[in-house]
C-alpha cells in the first residue's frame, strides 16, 4: 500500500528521546484489545531499551501528515512444538529447520514471536489499514530478519476467540498448542492462549 512507513521504536527513541516518544504512543487507542494498548503505552519503550522485544510503528499518510495507524512487536523465542498435534506436511517442514527430541516427541526451534499486533482506533486511523495488511507488514519484516539470521518459522499467541484464531489461520498460521497465562498477564479472557505457527516461505 502506497505511503506506508515502518519505523523501529528504538530509532524513534534515539532521535526524539524517551519523553517525546511516549507522547506519540499516548495517542494510540485499541478498545478492541486493551492489552495491545497497554503494552504500547506502558511497556514497549522499556522492552526496547532492555532488548526484550522490538516494536515497529506503522505510519500512514493522513491529511498531509504521517500518523500512527498500527504497530507490531517482535521477540525471539525458543519453542517446543509437539509432533502429535501437527499435520504431516507441517512435520516435514519442521523436520528440516528444527531439532527433533525423541524423548518428548517434539520439535525444538528458535522462532520470532509476533508478540503484539494492533490498529490505532484513535481519530478513525484504524480505517487507514486493515488487519491483513498490518499482519503482512509484520511477516515481511520477519522474512527480512530471517534472510540475514536464518529460520523459516514464526509464531503468535492469541486469546481463545474464534474471530482472532480464524484471522491468523486465514493468513497462513496453524494451531499447534495452547499455553497457560503467566501471573503477570492480565486483562486477557480465559486462562489460556492459543499458539499458532507459520512457515515463512
Amino acid at each position: 500500500m502506497k505511503g506506508i512507513k515502518t519505523v523501529n521504536l528504538s530509532a524513534v527513541i534515539d532521535e526524539l528521546g524517551e519523553d517525546e516518544t511516549k507522547k506519540i504512543l499516548a495517542g494510540f487507542s485499541c478498545p478492541m484489545n486493551p492489552d495491545v494498548e497497554e503494552f504500547l503505552k506502558n511497556k514497549a519503550v522499556d522492552f526496547a531499551k532492555q532488548g526484550i522485544s522490538v516494536t515497529h510503528l506503522v505510519m500512514m499518510p493522513h491529511k498531509g501528515n504521517a500518523v500512527l495507524a498500527g504497530y507490531f512487536t517482535l521477540a525471539n523465542k525458543y519453542i517446543t512444538v509437539f509432533a502429535k498435534k501437527l499435520s504431516s506436511a507441517l512435520k516435514k517442514r519442521l523436520a528440516r529447520f528444527s531439532v527433533y527430541d525423541p524423548k518428548i516427541r517434539a520439535y525444538c526451534l528458535s522462532a520470532p514471536l509476533l508478540a503484539q499486533l494492533g490498529k490505532n482506533y484513535a481519530n478513525g486511523y484504524n480505517g487507514l489499514i486493515d488487519g491483513d495488511t498490518l499482519l503482512k507488514i509484520a511477516c515481511d519484516k520477519i522474512r527480512a530478519v530471517q534472510y540475514d539470521l536464518g529460520g523459516r518459522f514464526a509464531y503468535v499467541e492469541c486469546e481463545q476467540k474464534r474471530k482472532l484464531i480464524d484471522f491468523y489461520k486465514r493468513n497462513g498460521f496453524y494451531e499447534f498448542d495452547v499455553r497457560e497465562l503467566d501471573k503477570d498477564e492480565t486483562g486477557i479472557e480465559g486462562g489460556w492462549l492459543t499458539q499458532l505457527l507459520r512457515y515463512m516461505r
